[in-house]
C-alpha cells in the first residue's frame, strides 16, 4: 500500500490518498507553517516516483521506510522556485516504478525531494559544513537537477556552499549498492565573486579514491571510469585556485549508472 498525507502542526490529517500502485492527491488548501507531508509505504525497500509538489517536479527515489517532509517557510524555502508549495492548489503523487525504469542507465544522484532530516528517501546529500546553515547553500541543492550557476543566492542559483572551510566534504548516499561509471559536476561560476576548485578527491564506499581536475568554467565537467559498485561517495579535499575570491561552491553533481 502507498499513502501520502498532509498533516498540520497539531497532528491533524488535512488530506490523505491511498492506493496499491499510484497515489494522486490534490490539496486544495494553502499550506501553513508546521505542515508536513508524510509518505508511507507498506513494503520496503521500494523504488517509486515521488512528487511532493507539482511545481517541484518528481524524481525516482529508493524508499527504505516512511518519509516525513517538513514544508519549508521563510528562509528555508528561498532555494526553491517561488511557485513551490504556494497557492491553494497542489498535486502530490507517489507511483511504484516499473522494472524498466529502475534498470535504466540514469542519473542516480537526482532527488528533488531530499531534506536535511532525510534518512529513508534516497539519494540523499549531506555535508559537514553548509554556509551559515542557510537553505540556499545546503548540500541537497547539489542534487536537485538545477544547473543554473552564473549567480548565487536565491533560486535558481542555490548551491552547496562550504563557508570557506578547506575541510568541507559532501557525502552522496544512494541507500543501496549501485554501479556507476560517470560523474558530472557543475561548479558555481558567479565570477568574479566566485572562486573555483582546481581539483578535488572523490572517495567511494569501497575505500578507493579518484582525483579530479577542474577548469574555470560554468559548463559541465565530466569524469568517466571503469564501472564500480558503491553505496555512497564523498567529495572532499577541495583545492581552490589562487584567485582572490574566497567563495568556491558546487551547483550540481550527477552520478550515472545502473542498479547493483
Amino acid at each position: 500500500m502507498l499513502c501520502i498525507k498532509v498533516i498540520d502542526k497539531n497532528g491533524i490529517t488535512i488530506c490523505v490518498g491511498r492506493d496499491e500502485e499510484e497515489v494522486r492527491l490534490p490539496v486544495t488548501r494553502e499550506y501553513q507553517e508546521g505542515d508536513i507531508i508524510a509518505v508511507e509505504v507498506s513494503d520496503t525497500p521500494l523504488f517509486a516516483w515521488l512528487q511532493l509538489d507539482d511545481a517541484l517536479g518528481r524524481s525516482l527515489v529508493y524508499l527504505t521506510g516512511h518519509y516525513v517532509y517538513k514544508i519549508p517557510f521563510g528562509e528555508k524555502r528561498i532555494n526553491l522556485s517561488p511557485k513551490v508549495f504556494s497557492g491553494s492548489r497542489h498535486l502530490l503523487t507517489l507511483k511504484k516504478a516499473r522494472d524498466f525504469e529502475i534498470s535504466a542507465y540514469r542519473n542516480l544522484a537526482f532527488n528533488v525531494s531530499d531534506s536535511h532530516e532525510n534518512e529513508t528517501c534516497f539519494p540523499h546529500a549531506s555535508a559537514n559544513v553548509e554556509t551559515r546553515g542557510e537553505a540556499v547553500f545546503a548540500a541537497k541543492n547539489a542534487i536537485d537537477g538545477v544547473t543554473a550557476n552564473t549567480c548565487h543566492g536565491e533560486w535558481p542559483y542555490a548551491s552547496w556552499g562550504i563557508n570557506r572551510d578547506p575541510n568541507a566534504a559532501l557525502k552522496l548516499d544512494f541507500g543501496r549498492d549501485v554501479t556507476i561509471d560517470r560523474i558530472i559536476l557543475y561548479l558555481r561560476a558567479d565570477f568574479p565573486h566566485d572562486n573555483w576548485w582546481t581539483n578535488a578527491t572523490i572517495t567511494f564506499s569501497d575505500g578507493e579514491a579518484m582525483k579530479v581536475n577542474f577548469v574555470k568554467t560554468g559548463s559541465a565537467q565530466e569524469f568517466t571510469f571503469e564501472p564500480k559498485t558503491v553505496r555512497y561517495l564523498e567529495l572532499s579535499h577541495l583545492i581552490k585556485s589562487e584567485e582572490e575570491s574566497p567563495f568556491p561552491a558546487l551547483t550540481q553533481i550527477e552520478v550515472y549508472g545502473t542498479e547493483g
